[in-house]
Parts: structure tokens; sequence; C-alpha cells
């Protein structure tokens, strides 16, 4: 027989289990943005709407707005690096957990904010994903403003890349190595009226193409959540090259049940494992964020047979936020020191990413 003491002490370990549980699922009182590295300012933007009970997406757009319409920024919309044929081509997907829609733009041109673009695709249409030609068009309809998105910082490091095709090295961009640390010591005659730091930096970025990016996660106190990702994708890519960013599971997945993920760099990889949603379901059964953006990780690193010498050829990030507000960025190696940005209430602020491989 159970007596008195043991029922009393059974109930009150229930209790304190349940609240444990409660507390397991209830995110923090102003909610959790989280973002890739250069997504300080889009934390910010996005928690001061999420705290002024915004919606979760419109909040993650605002913020992922800021970089899209930056010139500074070379990786995401406006002043982003140009495909081979010095097109910028941009790309967008969307993602709301409270109806559990969808929207995604690919190879667009011509609009600062592909994001928007990506979430009139998800309310405006039965579609999720829109492409090309028809993507540009379509933002046209729907009143997005048109402009020339090829800066001069752009392209000049465009021109720098296409004079590397005919150096000495005969380098081209069919090949998947390059070779580095040789400075053309043509680029000051060729381009006289650009600063010497404009130049190593264009030189820089025509040998090294960035893959840049941002992804913005964020949970509101209710429980809400929804997350973006944008990007001008790969520097000099062939036209009409699309990685994962507007890939619905890939560069982005959220269901607020569980929680949401996203990626950055090289999104061929994350393709091949469906990066995001795999991140998501890993959660699903019980892990938490860094062992779902570890084990990712590790799959990627299984299909190059573990070899570290293939796989220092690129490097890739995974940032996940699961729905009781625990988060975790990852990537792939531990070069410049990675980190994402975090923002629960407070200033953002920059944390280590857990990394799989070390230089």
């Amino acid at each position: 027989m159970i007596s008195r003491r043991e029922l009393i002490g059974g109930a009150a370990a229930l209790t304190t289990a349940g609240l444990a549980a409660a507390q397991a699922n209830t995110p923090a009182p102003t909610g959790v943005v989280i973002s890739s590295h250069n997504g300080l300012r889009a934390c910010a933007r996005a928690m001061e709407m999420l705290k002024s009970g915004a919606d979760t997406l419109d909040a993650v757009i605002a913020g992922v707005n800021i970089n899209e319409e930056d010139p500074q920024d070379h990786t995401v919309g406006y002043g982003g690096l140009p495909n081979e044929d010095g097109v910028v081509e941009l790309d967008a997907s969307v993602m709301h957990g409270p109806t559990r829609r969808c929207g995604s733009v690919a190879s667009i041109c011509n609009v600062k904010t592909p994001s928007k673009v990506a979430k009139a695709v998800m309310t405006e249409t039965d579609h999720v994903m829109i492409v090309g030609d028809g993507a540009t068009r379509f933002a046209r309809e729907m009143g997005f403003p048109q402009v020339d998105l090829l800066t001069d910082d752009a392209r000049l490091a465009w021109l720098v890349w296409k004079k590397s095709l005919r150096d000495p090295t005969g380098h081209t961009n069919w090949s998947s190595e390059v070779e580095a640390g040789k400075p053309f010591a043509w680029l000051r005659e060729a381009f006289p009226d650009a600063d010497e730091a404009k130049l190593a930096w264009a030189e820089y970025v025509a040998l090294h193409p960035p893959t840049g990016t941002i992804n913005c996660l964020g949970l509101n106190s209710k429980g809400e959540m929804s997350g973006v990702t944008t990007t001008s994708g790969l520097a000099w890519k062939i036209p009409g090259r699309i990685g994962d960013s507007p890939i619905i599971g890939a560069g982005l997945y959220v269901d607020q049940e569980v929680g949401g993920a996203g990626s950055t760099g090289r999104g061929e990889e994350n393709i091949r494992v469906a990066g995001a949603h795999t991140i998501v379901e890993n959660m699903r059964r019980g892990m938490t964020p860094r062992e779902a953006c570890l084990d990712v990780l590790k799959r990627i690193s299984h299909n190059f047979a573990d070899d570290r010498a293939r796989l220092a050829l690129f490097d890739i990030r995974f940032y996940a936020l699961r729905r009781d507000g625990q988060y975790a960025g990852a990537s792939l190696w531990n070069r410049e020191k990675p980190r994402f940005a975090v923002n629960d209430g407070g200033e953002s602020r920059l944390e280590d990413c857990v990394t799989l491989l070390q230089v």
C-alpha cells in the first residue's frame, strides 16, 4: 500500500515536474530574436517591434530590411555583389508560424527588399515560390520600387573580378579553387580613382567570393514565431544560380510548436541535407538547439567522407531557436571566431557559435 506521506510526496513531485515543464515551454517575457553575425541591428529592430506587439513576421522582416537597404552590406540586397554578368540577383524566404504559411522569391532583380516580396507571395498568392523574371514582374505589379541594385563599390569589385579572369594565373570562375595571395599589380593603374583600401577589398572579394546572407528568427512572449532569410547569393555566380536561402526547409524552416532554424554560408551543402528542416525535426525529437545544429553539420561532413581537405574549401553556419527560448549558433569551422547575434529584451549582443571542426 502507498502511505499518506508517499502519496503527498508523489503529488508534490508531480506538481514540481509540471511547473518545470510549463516553465520550459515559456519564452522570455519579451521574447527572443537571433540572427547571423551581421544582424545586431536587425535583432534590435525586431525586438523593438515585438515589444510593441507587432506580428513576429513583420518584426523579423523589418529587422533584415536594415541589411537589405544598406549599400555597405555586400551580401544582402542593395549593394550586393552581382553574378558573373554584373547583375545583382536576390533571394529570400519567409515563414509565419501562427498561420503555418510561407513564401519565397529567387533570382529577383531591381528590388531592394526581397524579403517583403517573399511575404507578398505568401499573402497575395496561392504560391510559395516565384523566381526570375516572374518574381521581378510580380514585385513591380505589387508596387515595389524598381531600382538599380549595383552600387559603385559592387561594380568595382565585379570589374576587378572580370579582369582577374585574364590574369597570368589563368583562373576562371568555372573552377572550384583559386590561387590566392598574389596581388594584382595592375589594379592601381586600371582603377586610378579608387583608394588603396577599396582596391584591397575588391581584390579580396574577387578571389574569395563571399556567400554572406542574413537569417533572423523571432519568438514573442506568446510563443509565436516567424523567420526570414535573405541574400544576394554567391558573388560572381552563374546567372540563375539559387542557393539555400529561398528554399523552405533548407535556408529557413519554422514550426512554432517546436522551433525554427536558418542558415548562412555554402548553400549547396545545406540543400543536400535540408538543414533547417532537419534541425527543427531534431529538436522535435528532444535535441537541444546546439545538438540539433551540430548533428546537421556532421551530416554535411559525412557527405565529404569527413575529408578535412575538401571541407576546408567552404564554411556554413546554422542558427536555431526553440519554442522555450533556448537558442544556438553553430559553424562548420572555427575560422574568424564565428558568432551570431542575440536580443532577449536588452541590447543586441554577439555570442560564440559552437563549432564542429577546428583549424
